[in-house]
C-alpha cells in the first residue's frame, strides 16, 4: 500500500540541520526534475522580491517567504513529517505514532510536493513556499514538470500494492494513474453529514484524512483492493460507502457527523 498525501501550505522552518542534499532524497529518478524546479524557484526569489511575490501569489507581508526560497540550497533541513504542518499533519501526528506504525509510515506514506515531486516522511527537506498551481519563469507550470516525471517514481514506490490517493485537486493534476493502475487505486472523499444532508467541508476532509492515515499505520493491515480498504476502515470505526470502479480509481466516501 502507498498513501499519497498533499503537502501543507504552511511549513515549520527547521532551526538547525544539514543543508539540502537532493541526491539523498528518496526516488532518485526525480533528481533532474527537482534540480530544474529548485533552480527556477531560487533564481526567481533571488531577484526582485516584490515581483517574485506576485508570481508566487504572496502578499506584501510575506516577503520573508521569498527570501527563504532564495536561500533554499543552504537552508537547514529536517524530516518532512516535521516540516509539513497543518490540519492533515496535525491529525496524523507522526511523532506520536507507535514504533511499528512509524516504520510502516516510512514505507507506506509519501507526500506529493511542488518542489520535490515525491517525498517520504523521513526525507530531509527545508521549509519552502511554492504552490502546486504556480508557473515559474524559464520553467513554466510546475504541474507540467511533474506530469512528465512523477509517474515512474510513484509506480516504483507502489510496487504491486494498493494506491490510496488522498491528494487535493491541485496535486492530482501532477499525475494520474493509467487505466491499469486505476483498478488498484482508491480515492477518498470525506462527507460531513448533518440532519441527513451531506457536504464536503475542508477542515473535516483534511482532519479525517490525517486520522485515517494514522489509524491505518497503527492497525498494520495492508489491504490490496479498494473494497478491502473500505472493510478495514469500517473495522476501524468509519462509515464508508464504495463507489463504482472508474478510469480514475474507486472512490470511497467516508461519512462523518462530527470532527
Amino acid at each position: 500500500m502507498l498513501i499519497l498525501l498533499p503537502p501543507s501550505e504552511g511549513k515549520t522552518a527547521p532551526r538547525r540541520g544539514a543543508p539540502l542534499d537532493l541526491a539523498a532524497l528518496s526516488s532518485p529518478v526525480l533528481t533532474e526534475a527537482r534540480e530544474r524546479v529548485l533552480d527556477a524557484l531560487v533564481a526567481l526569489c533571488s531577484g526582485n522580491a516584490a515581483e517574485a511575490a506576485t508570481v508566487l501569489d504572496l502578499g506584501p507581508s510575506q516577503l520573508d517567504l521569498v527570501e527563504r526560497n532564495a536561500l533554499l540550497r543552504d537552508a537547514a533541513t529536517a524530516r518532512a513529517d516535521k516540516v509539513y504542518s497543518g490540519v492533515v499533519y496535525d491529525a496524523l501526528g507522526a511523532a506520536t505514532l507507535s514504533p511499528a506504525a512509524k516504520r510502516r509510515a516510512a514505507s507506506r506514506v509519501a507526500v506529493v510536493s511542488s518542489l520535490f515531486g515525491l517525498v517520504r516522511l523521513g526525507d530531509r527537506i527545508p521549509a519552502y513556499r511554492l504552490s502546486g498551481d504556480a508557473t515559474l519563469p524559464g520553467l513554466g507550470a510546475v504541474a507540467g514538470v511533474w506530469r512528465e516525471a512523477l509517474g515512474p517514481a510513484v509506480v516504483d514506490a507502489l510496487g504491486r500494492g494498493l494506491l490510496v490517493d488522498l491528494r487535493s485537486s491541485t496535486y492530482v493534476a501532477f499525475w494520474r494513474p493509467d487505466r491499469e493502475l486505476a483498478a488498484r487505486t482508491a480515492t477518498v472523499r470525506v462527507l460531513h453529514e448533518v440532519d441527513g444532508r451531506r457536504k464536503v467541508v475542508s477542515h473535516f476532509n483534511k482532519a479525517t484524512k490525517g486520522r485515517i492515515v494514522r489509524a491505518l499505520m497503527e492497525d498494520g493491515r495492508d489491504p490490496r483492493t479498494p473494497v478491502a480498504l473500505a472493510e478495514v476502515l469500517r473495522d476501524l470505526g468509519w462509515t464508508v460507502e464504495v463507489g463504482e470502479p472508474t478510469a480514475k480509481g474507486t472512490q470511497l466516501d467516508v461519512v462523518v457527523s462530527e470532527l
